[in-house]
Protein backbone atom coordinates (compact mmCIF):
# COMPACT_ATOMS: atom_id res chain seq x y z
CA UNK A 1 0.00 0.00 0.00
CA UNK A 2 2.93 2.60 0.50
CA UNK A 3 4.51 1.41 -2.56
CA UNK A 4 0.96 2.30 -4.27
CA UNK A 5 0.30 5.21 -2.71
CA UNK A 6 3.36 6.90 -4.50
CA UNK A 7 2.35 5.95 -8.05
CA UNK A 8 0.94 8.76 -9.73
CA UNK A 9 -1.42 7.24 -12.12
CA UNK A 10 -3.14 6.54 -8.96
CA UNK A 11 -3.61 10.30 -8.46
CA UNK A 12 -4.57 11.10 -11.67
CA UNK A 13 -4.42 10.67 -15.62
CA UNK A 14 -1.01 11.85 -17.32
CA UNK A 15 -1.80 14.83 -18.94
CA UNK A 16 -3.62 16.28 -15.87
CA UNK A 17 -0.92 15.17 -13.15
CA UNK A 18 2.33 16.07 -15.72
CA UNK A 19 0.74 20.19 -15.20
CA UNK A 20 2.58 23.40 -16.18
CA UNK A 21 4.00 23.11 -12.77
CA UNK A 22 5.13 19.70 -12.13
CA UNK A 23 6.66 19.27 -15.89
CA UNK A 24 8.78 22.31 -14.67
CA UNK A 25 9.46 21.27 -11.37
CA UNK A 26 10.37 17.55 -12.86
CA UNK A 27 12.59 19.07 -15.75
CA UNK A 28 14.92 21.14 -13.32
CA UNK A 29 15.42 18.19 -11.14
CA UNK A 30 19.29 17.42 -12.11
CA UNK A 31 18.80 13.89 -10.12
CA UNK A 32 15.77 13.04 -12.37
CA UNK A 33 17.75 13.69 -15.44
CA UNK A 34 20.52 11.63 -14.50
CA UNK A 35 18.40 8.23 -13.77
CA UNK A 36 16.32 9.25 -16.77
CA UNK A 37 19.78 9.22 -18.49
CA UNK A 38 20.98 6.12 -17.48
CA UNK A 39 17.84 4.60 -18.51
CA UNK A 40 18.30 5.73 -21.76
CA UNK A 41 21.63 4.58 -21.87
CA UNK A 42 20.23 0.68 -21.28
CA UNK A 43 17.31 0.89 -23.35
CA UNK A 44 19.82 1.67 -25.54
CA UNK A 45 22.34 -1.10 -25.49
CA UNK A 46 19.64 -3.16 -25.75
CA UNK A 47 18.31 -2.04 -28.95
CA UNK A 48 22.04 -3.22 -30.37
CA UNK A 49 21.33 -0.82 -33.14
CA UNK A 50 24.40 -1.81 -35.61
CA UNK A 51 27.39 0.30 -35.19
CA UNK A 52 27.45 1.00 -38.85
CA UNK A 53 28.09 4.91 -38.22
CA UNK A 54 24.75 5.72 -40.17
CA UNK A 55 22.07 7.82 -37.83
CA UNK A 56 19.07 5.99 -36.98
CA UNK A 57 15.32 7.66 -36.80
CA UNK A 58 13.95 6.48 -33.59
CA UNK A 59 10.75 7.06 -31.93
CA UNK A 60 11.08 7.94 -28.27
CA UNK A 61 7.43 7.53 -26.61
CA UNK A 62 6.25 9.26 -23.69
CA UNK A 63 8.93 11.57 -24.26
CA UNK A 64 8.23 14.11 -21.68
CA UNK A 65 10.46 16.96 -21.41
CA UNK A 66 12.98 15.18 -23.68
CA UNK A 67 15.60 14.33 -21.20
CA UNK A 68 15.81 10.64 -23.07
CA UNK A 69 15.69 12.43 -25.95
CA UNK A 70 18.50 13.94 -25.57
CA UNK A 71 20.49 11.28 -24.66
CA UNK A 72 19.54 9.98 -28.07
CA UNK A 73 21.02 12.69 -29.74
CA UNK A 74 23.89 12.90 -27.85
CA UNK A 75 24.75 8.97 -29.89
CA UNK A 76 24.05 10.63 -33.02
CA UNK A 77 20.28 9.88 -33.33
CA UNK A 78 17.50 11.63 -34.66
CA UNK A 79 14.35 11.33 -32.81
CA UNK A 80 10.46 12.00 -32.76
CA UNK A 81 9.61 12.14 -29.61
CA UNK A 82 5.27 11.78 -28.52
CA UNK A 83 3.94 12.44 -25.42
CA UNK A 84 0.06 13.22 -23.91
CA UNK A 85 1.11 16.09 -21.44
CA UNK A 86 1.18 19.27 -23.53
CA UNK A 87 3.25 20.80 -20.57
CA UNK A 88 5.78 18.89 -21.02
CA UNK A 89 6.44 19.10 -24.39
CA UNK A 90 6.22 22.67 -23.62
CA UNK A 91 9.01 22.49 -21.58
CA UNK A 92 11.55 20.41 -24.48
CA UNK A 93 10.26 22.85 -26.55
CA UNK A 94 12.07 25.82 -24.20
CA UNK A 95 14.90 23.45 -23.34
CA UNK A 96 15.46 23.40 -27.52
CA UNK A 97 15.84 19.52 -27.85
CA UNK A 98 16.53 18.55 -31.19
CA UNK A 99 13.53 16.06 -31.79
CA UNK A 100 10.47 16.64 -33.14
CA UNK A 101 7.83 16.75 -30.51
CA UNK A 102 4.23 15.38 -31.23
CA UNK A 103 1.08 15.61 -28.65
CA UNK A 104 -0.87 12.65 -28.52
CA UNK A 105 -2.44 9.70 -26.15
CA UNK A 106 -0.47 6.32 -27.44
CA UNK A 107 -3.27 4.44 -26.10
CA UNK A 108 -5.18 5.27 -29.08
CA UNK A 109 -2.59 4.48 -31.47
CA UNK A 110 0.68 6.58 -33.13
CA UNK A 111 -0.36 8.44 -35.62
CA UNK A 112 3.00 7.02 -37.71
CA UNK A 113 3.77 5.47 -41.41
CA UNK A 114 4.67 2.35 -41.92
CA UNK A 115 8.51 1.41 -41.20
CA UNK A 116 9.07 4.98 -40.63
CA UNK A 117 11.36 4.43 -37.64
CA UNK A 118 14.98 2.00 -37.46
CA UNK A 119 14.19 1.54 -33.48
CA UNK A 120 11.82 2.73 -30.14
CA UNK A 121 12.26 3.43 -26.84
CA UNK A 122 10.24 4.26 -24.16
CA UNK A 123 11.01 5.56 -20.25
CA UNK A 124 8.78 5.00 -17.65
CA UNK A 125 5.38 5.69 -19.52
CA UNK A 126 3.89 2.37 -21.02
CA UNK A 127 2.44 1.30 -17.69
CA UNK A 128 -0.15 4.44 -17.95
CA UNK A 129 -1.78 2.44 -20.33
CA UNK A 130 -3.05 -0.15 -17.76
CA UNK A 131 -5.37 2.74 -15.88
CA UNK A 132 -8.67 2.87 -16.77
CA UNK A 133 -8.77 6.51 -15.49
CA UNK A 134 -11.38 7.35 -17.83
CA UNK A 135 -15.07 6.38 -19.52
CA UNK A 136 -13.99 3.72 -22.69
CA UNK A 137 -10.75 3.98 -21.37
CA UNK A 138 -10.23 -0.42 -21.29
CA UNK A 139 -6.43 -1.17 -20.73
CA UNK A 140 -6.35 -4.56 -22.90
CA UNK A 141 -8.05 -2.01 -25.90
CA UNK A 142 -5.39 0.78 -25.08
CA UNK A 143 -3.01 -1.79 -25.04
CA UNK A 144 -3.90 -3.37 -28.39
CA UNK A 145 -3.89 0.07 -30.32
CA UNK A 146 -0.13 0.85 -28.98
CA UNK A 147 1.09 -2.37 -29.70
CA UNK A 148 -0.28 -2.71 -33.26
CA UNK A 149 0.36 0.54 -34.55
CA UNK A 150 4.50 0.41 -32.62
CA UNK A 151 4.62 -2.98 -34.44
CA UNK A 152 3.24 -0.88 -37.67
CA UNK A 153 5.75 2.09 -37.58
CA UNK A 154 8.57 -0.12 -37.26
CA UNK A 155 11.45 -1.11 -39.88
CA UNK A 156 11.40 -4.79 -40.42
CA UNK A 157 13.88 -6.43 -38.16
CA UNK A 158 13.78 -3.15 -35.63
CA UNK A 159 13.64 -3.09 -31.99
CA UNK A 160 11.40 -1.29 -29.09
CA UNK A 161 12.62 -0.93 -25.94
CA UNK A 162 10.52 -0.11 -23.20
CA UNK A 163 11.35 0.80 -19.59
CA UNK A 164 8.91 0.44 -17.18
CA UNK A 165 7.21 -0.06 -13.52
CA UNK A 166 4.65 -2.48 -14.07
CA UNK A 167 2.66 -2.70 -10.73
CA UNK A 168 2.10 -6.67 -9.97
CA UNK A 169 3.28 -9.53 -11.96
CA UNK A 170 0.03 -10.28 -13.64
CA UNK A 171 0.26 -6.33 -15.32
CA UNK A 172 3.52 -7.52 -16.56
CA UNK A 173 2.37 -10.49 -18.09
CA UNK A 174 -0.65 -8.74 -19.32
CA UNK A 175 1.59 -5.81 -21.24
CA UNK A 176 4.37 -8.48 -22.32
CA UNK A 177 1.39 -10.67 -23.78
CA UNK A 178 -0.21 -7.48 -25.46
CA UNK A 179 3.44 -7.19 -27.58
CA UNK A 180 3.11 -10.57 -28.69
CA UNK A 181 -0.33 -10.76 -30.05
CA UNK A 182 0.62 -7.82 -31.68
CA UNK A 183 3.44 -9.60 -33.88
CA UNK A 184 6.36 -8.85 -31.69
CA UNK A 185 8.93 -10.95 -30.38
CA UNK A 186 10.99 -10.65 -27.42
CA UNK A 187 10.12 -10.44 -23.84
CA UNK A 188 11.04 -8.74 -20.53
CA UNK A 189 14.56 -7.98 -19.19
CA UNK A 190 15.15 -7.85 -15.52
CA UNK A 191 18.16 -6.45 -14.60
CA UNK A 192 18.69 -6.60 -10.93
CA UNK A 193 16.15 -9.18 -10.59
CA UNK A 194 16.93 -9.94 -6.70
CA UNK A 195 16.72 -6.55 -5.68
CA UNK A 196 13.42 -5.22 -4.57
CA UNK A 197 14.76 -1.30 -5.12
CA UNK A 198 16.95 -1.97 -7.74
CA UNK A 199 15.32 -3.87 -10.26
CA UNK A 200 14.40 -2.50 -13.54
CA UNK A 201 12.02 -4.05 -15.93
CA UNK A 202 13.09 -3.52 -20.12
CA UNK A 203 10.54 -5.47 -22.61
CA UNK A 204 12.70 -5.66 -25.17
CA UNK A 205 10.87 -6.40 -28.44
CA UNK A 206 11.53 -7.54 -32.23
CA UNK A 207 9.71 -6.13 -35.03
CA UNK A 208 10.86 -9.68 -37.17
CA UNK A 209 12.27 -12.87 -36.57
CA UNK A 210 13.05 -13.90 -33.41
CA UNK A 211 16.38 -13.19 -32.12
CA UNK A 212 18.03 -13.72 -28.63
CA UNK A 213 16.69 -12.01 -25.93
CA UNK A 214 19.69 -9.80 -24.17
CA UNK A 215 21.00 -11.10 -20.91
CA UNK A 216 19.95 -8.87 -17.71
CA UNK A 217 22.30 -7.04 -15.45
CA UNK A 218 22.84 -8.04 -11.82
CA UNK A 219 22.13 -11.49 -12.00
CA UNK A 220 24.52 -12.66 -9.42
CA UNK A 221 22.99 -12.06 -6.54
CA UNK A 222 23.93 -8.33 -5.42
CA UNK A 223 21.79 -5.46 -5.79
CA UNK A 224 24.26 -3.11 -5.94
CA UNK A 225 26.99 -4.00 -8.85
CA UNK A 226 26.33 -1.37 -10.40
CA UNK A 227 25.69 2.78 -9.83
CA UNK A 228 22.33 2.30 -11.73
CA UNK A 229 21.00 0.30 -8.83
CA UNK A 230 21.03 4.02 -6.53
CA UNK A 231 18.36 4.60 -8.63
CA UNK A 232 15.41 6.41 -6.34
CA UNK A 233 11.81 5.25 -6.01
CA UNK A 234 9.87 3.79 -8.22
CA UNK A 235 7.59 6.37 -9.50
CA UNK A 236 5.95 5.12 -12.68
CA UNK A 237 5.32 7.17 -15.25
CA UNK A 238 8.52 9.01 -14.33
CA UNK A 239 11.28 8.60 -11.87
CA UNK A 240 11.47 10.18 -8.16
CA UNK A 241 14.83 11.69 -7.42
CA UNK A 242 15.77 10.15 -3.77
CA UNK A 243 18.64 8.29 -3.41
CA UNK A 244 18.90 5.13 -1.57
CA UNK A 245 20.61 4.67 1.28
CA UNK A 246 22.86 1.58 2.28
CA UNK A 247 22.91 0.33 5.85
CA UNK A 248 25.48 3.12 7.06
CA UNK A 249 22.78 5.56 6.25
CA UNK A 250 25.13 6.66 3.66
CA UNK A 251 23.58 7.61 0.07
CA UNK A 252 24.95 3.88 -1.76
CA UNK A 253 26.72 4.27 -5.30
CA UNK A 254 26.81 0.57 -5.78
CA UNK A 255 30.38 -1.40 -6.76
CA UNK A 256 31.05 -0.17 -10.42
CA UNK A 257 30.83 3.01 -10.79
CA UNK A 258 29.99 3.66 -14.32
CA UNK A 259 28.10 1.11 -17.09
CA UNK A 260 30.88 -1.28 -18.76
CA UNK A 261 33.64 0.28 -16.98
CA UNK A 262 34.17 3.20 -19.84
CA UNK A 263 36.87 4.47 -17.63
CA UNK A 264 37.76 8.44 -17.30
CA UNK A 265 37.65 9.98 -20.57
CA UNK A 266 34.38 8.53 -20.86
CA UNK A 267 33.37 10.64 -17.49
CA UNK A 268 35.26 13.40 -18.54
CA UNK A 269 33.26 13.92 -21.53
CA UNK A 270 29.97 13.36 -19.37
CA UNK A 271 30.81 15.70 -17.16
CA UNK A 272 31.93 18.07 -19.92
CA UNK A 273 28.16 17.74 -21.34
CA UNK A 274 26.43 18.65 -18.13
CA UNK A 275 28.36 21.56 -17.50
CA UNK A 276 27.64 23.09 -20.61
CA UNK A 277 24.08 22.17 -19.99
CA UNK A 278 23.85 24.68 -16.88
CA UNK A 279 24.16 21.88 -14.22
CA UNK A 280 25.95 23.57 -11.37
CA UNK A 281 26.15 20.43 -9.32
CA UNK A 282 28.62 18.71 -11.53
CA UNK A 283 31.96 17.83 -9.27
CA UNK A 284 35.40 19.27 -10.24
CA UNK A 285 37.93 16.94 -11.98
CA UNK A 286 40.33 15.54 -9.81
CA UNK A 287 43.62 12.87 -9.63
CA UNK A 288 40.68 10.39 -8.60
CA UNK A 289 38.07 11.12 -11.33
CA UNK A 290 37.13 7.62 -12.68
CA UNK A 291 39.07 5.59 -10.31
CA UNK A 292 37.66 2.32 -8.74
CA UNK A 293 37.25 2.82 -5.19
CA UNK A 294 38.19 0.01 -3.17
CA UNK A 295 36.01 -1.03 -0.17
CA UNK A 296 36.90 -0.53 2.92
CA UNK A 297 37.63 -4.09 5.63
CA UNK A 298 35.20 -4.24 7.96
CA UNK A 299 36.68 -4.08 11.74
Amino acid sequence: LIVMAHRPEHVAPPEIFYNEAEAKKYARNSRMMEIQERLTERALELLALPDDGVPKLLLDIGCGSGMSGETLSEHGHMWVGTDISRAMLDVAAEREVEGDLFLGDMGQGLPFRPAMFDGAVSISAVQWLCNADSTGAEPRVRLKRFFTSLYNSLSRGGRAVLQLYPETPKQAEMITMAAMRAGFSGGLVVDYPNSTRAKKYFLTLMAGPPAEIPKPKGISGSASEDSEAEDGIKMSGRVSGKRRKGDDGKASTGGKCHPDQKGKAWILKKKEIRRKRGYMDVKEDTKYTGRKRKSKALS
